[in-house]
């Protein structure tokens, strides 16, 4: 194989290569009294193709949401934060500990929803509304009010495109 790199949005199941399908859309939902909700259903028909359909959640590091990923998008993303760090170095180590952290396996029940454990709910300042955000190879979970305020307003939208991608 020549180019590696055109390999990184394919996944192998029963000995087959195939495409990864990417999380995308802006879907609203509700929480339970418990916590619980339905994984929306465009995101739900993905994880159920897949031969693990467990997610990881954790807390984002930059802003107050959560992060679900599929378990082969949590192996690549532990494999690129492990290699840029020495696990003999106290610092890295402290890091990686602290990144590790508040990271949990979360399963869907058999009607498709998932309980987002209460210390969870609290550091993404969710209530019983929630907005999923599908971000490619994962998918975010807000607070609808934490995430309108976290989004840049047009022009400097419009900005940030032309910067990052060009003209």
């Amino acid at each position: 194989m020549e180019n590696c790199g055109e390999l990184s949005n394919f996944i192998l199941t029963n000995n087959t290569l195939r495409k990864m399908e990417r999380f995308t859309g802006d879907i609203d939902a509700k929480a339970d009294s418990k916590g619980r909700v339905f994984i929306p259903a465009v995101f739900r028909k993905i994880l159920q193709k897949m031969e693990d359909p467990r997610l990881i959640m954790r807390k984002d590091i930059y802003k107050d949401c959560l992060i679900l990923y599929t378990r082969i998008s949590w192996e690549e993303e532990l494999d690129r934060v492990r290699a840029k760090l020495n696990m003999h170095n106290e610092e890295h180590r402290q890091f990686y500990r602290q990144y590790m952290r508040d990271t949990e396996t979360i399963e869907m029940d058999a009607n498709g929803r998932i309980l987002i454990p209460k210390k969870y709910l609290l550091k993404a300042h969710i209530n019983k509304e929630v907005q999923f955000l599908g971000m490619d190879d994962c998918i975010e979970v807000w607070s609808p009010s934490v995430f309108k305020d976290s989004l840049a307003d047009n022009e400097t939208f419009k900005d940030q495109a032309r910067a990052f991608l060009g003209q």
